[in-house]
């Protein structure tokens, strides 16, 4: 049984010879940063205060340490890190700044929070709501989505995606394909695993940044949403560029197939790839 992930379609997307080596190959020299941590971290200390929202109430988790709840998230993944990797993901000094800019964060949220989220006619269905899909014989989707709310007056499904940015999204990171397509995905998903109409799910990333620019000519935020395309011509993208991974990397007995695989030798894939400057791949463009 393969279990495909967003993960390993994005992967394939900006180059098929990188997914040939960490999936077929089960090769990896990729090490977790202060970045991965801090992101897993934020998403942890942002659900739980949702949590609380919803199932108990605003007050309650207005009235939550949060920045104990991050810390106590941050010490948690370094600790398993470490243990997984045999040796620290980052330094000190990077955990105390990124700590800093987490409370940042969680200060403006507690802010601001009422421009996001609501109790209005919304409840949480979940956070972490896991996704799994049959694609075709012996093989699975698989994914967790971050945040699913409902809107019980209008019946309207909202997929939210949590990411961690140090300067949020420009106009090129918004238009990369690869990286926006996650969410039309898991609309998709979500409609046929749990029967939702597919016109009653909203998505929408939640953008969180480390930083703001300090000569900003315009009123700047922590928190930037971005709601890519999701009409019936993305949608069919997505959903094609699925299917041609399926017939170009799955056997029809739900196998990876092994075979030559292309390496897409640019800027955009070679840049922080794990496999760039090593024995493994020499396309890498400098």
């Amino acid at each position: 049984m393969s279990r495909i992930s967003y993960s390993q379609l994005s992967m394939y997307n900006s180059c098929p010879y990188h997914w040939k080596l960490r999936y077929i190959d089960k090769i990896s020299v990729d090490k977790s940063n202060i970045f991965l941590l801090f992101g897993r971290a934020m998403h942890k200390t942002l659900q739980t205060y949702l949590e609380i929202m919803y199932n108990d109430s605003v007050k309650a988790a207005d009235n939550l340490n949060l920045y104990e709840v991050l810390q106590e998230d941050i010490i948690c993944e370094f600790n398993d890190i470490k243990e997984k990797e045999g040796e620290a993901p980052c330094t000190k000094k990077e955990l105390n700044e990124f700590f800093d800019d987490g409370v940042t964060i969680l200060n403006w949220f507690k802010k601001h929070r009422g421009e996001y989220f609501s109790k209005k006619n919304w409840e949480l269905i979940g956070c972490e709501v896991p996704l799994n899909v049959d694609l075709q014989k012996g093989v699975k989707w698989v994914g967790f989505i971050d945040v699913v709310l409902y809107n019980k007056m209008l019946d309207i499904i909202k997929i939210i995606d949590i990411k961690t940015s140090t300067w949020g999204w420009n106009k090129y990171q918004k238009k990369d394909k690869n990286k926006t397509s996650q969410l039309l995905l898991y609309k998709q998903f979500y409609s046929k695993q749990f029967n939702h109409p597919i016109d009653k799910i909203n998505i929408d990333y939640f953008i969180v940044k480390r930083k703001l620019y300090t000569q900003a000519q315009f009123p700047q935020k922590r928190i930037q949403t971005f709601k890519p395309a999701d009409g019936k011509i993305s949608m069919n993208r997505v959903a094609n560029e699925l299917h041609a991974f399926l017939n170009e990397a799955i056997s029809e007995d739900g196998e990876y197939r092994r075979r030559e695989y292309e390496k897409k030798s640019n800027i955009k894939s070679c840049k922080y790839c794990e496999f760039r400057d090593t024995k493994y791949c020499s396309a890498g463009v400098k």
